[in-house]
């Protein structure tokens, strides 16, 4: 679910949602990152490691070398003094920005990792420092499209396992790289950044990887915000901003036992294409309460263009 377009009953909030024209972006992260990322501080709540719900791991690591995970809650900010437990006993706890540094093991294979307390875990790959050359550093894939207001993966080598050791800059502006490994970054795109195509430009030290590009779009929710009551039916929609092309996109019920979301738990619909870019997700209420739908781009990863 993460970062993506939330949606609870009468509120409209985190990550670019748009409410007719004036984006509302609540804050993705705690004071240290919000200093990191815009030279500014702003006095903000870091929030509650209680509330910590997604994980992200990189889904390639390299065998000795450290690398950069990050917590997010519910809301999509990065949370700090969350404890995170490996497969192979290892621990590590994410610092004041919500992130933490490990040191991948040294055998090749597959390590999972898990919020501590919390049910499912996450896969990573470990590879050996010979598939992950560290003398060059090149992009080998990356989204076609990706949405101004939620993270996107890159794939390749060459990238620093510390985080904040990474440069990318997203149409001249600098993004914030929440987590890291030599092979993989998971990059959040700079604050009220516009819809339409931007080239990205990626650097770690001396190394740099030729620029690509990428059309970034936003999405707009419109759907009422009255109280659903059971057996009411309610429409989604969800506008496409910054592309006429149809676009997938991923909607996720987190509050199952108040609203059924029809088609499943988790469903994907394409948008319709466009001057008139929209996707449609239905509701049936269940029983009085607020529901919370989780709405995302779905885009693959490919080799990434000029």
């Amino acid at each position: 679910m993460a970062g993506a377009l939330l949606w609870r009953r009468k509120l409209h909030y985190n990550h670019g949602v748009r409410k007719t024209s004036r984006r509302i972006r609540k804050g993705m992260m705690g004071l240290a990152v919000l200093c990191t990322v815009g030279g500014l501080c702003r006095a903000q709540q870091a929030p509650a490691a209680s509330g910590a719900r997604i994980l992200l791991l990189p889904r390639k690591v390299v065998t000795g070398e450290r690398s950069t995970l990050a917590v997010l809650d519910v809301n999509g900010r990065l949370t700090p003094g969350v404890t995170v437990v490996f497969s192979n006993g290892d621990k590590v706890t994410t610092d004041a920005t919500g992130r933490a540094l490990f040191v991948a093991p040294l055998n090749p294979g597959v390590i999972f990792a898990s919020l501590e307390e919390r049910a499912g875990r996450v896969p990573s790959l470990i590879l050996s420092p010979a598939e992950v050359p560290s003398g060059s550093q090149e992009v080998t894939q990356a989204p076609r499209v990706a949405t101004v207001s939620d993270r996107f993966e890159i794939l390749g080598h060459g990238f620093c396992g510390d985080a904040d050791a990474n440069k990318v800059s997203i149409g001249g502006m600098p993004g914030l790289v929440l987590a890291a490994s030599p092979a993989y970054l998971a990059v959040l795109p700079p604050t009220d950044m516009d819809p339409g195509p931007a080239r990205v430009e990626v650097s770690c030290g001396a190394r740099t990887a030729t620029a690509f590009t990428v059309l970034f779009v936003s999405l707009e929710l419109d759907a009422s915000g009255a109280t659903l009551a059971p057996g009411e039916h309610r429409e989604l929609t969800v506008r496409v901003h910054g592309s006429t092309a149809k676009i997938n996109l991923e909607a996720r019920n987190l509050a199952p036992d108040v609203a059924d979301l029809q088609g499943g738990t988790t469903v994907r619909a394409a948008s319709s294409g466009g001057a008139d870019n929209v996707a449609r997700f239905a509701l049936l209420g269940k029983q009085h309460g607020s529901f919370l739908i989780s709405i995302r781009l779905v885009a693959p990863l490919v080799t990434p263009r000029p």
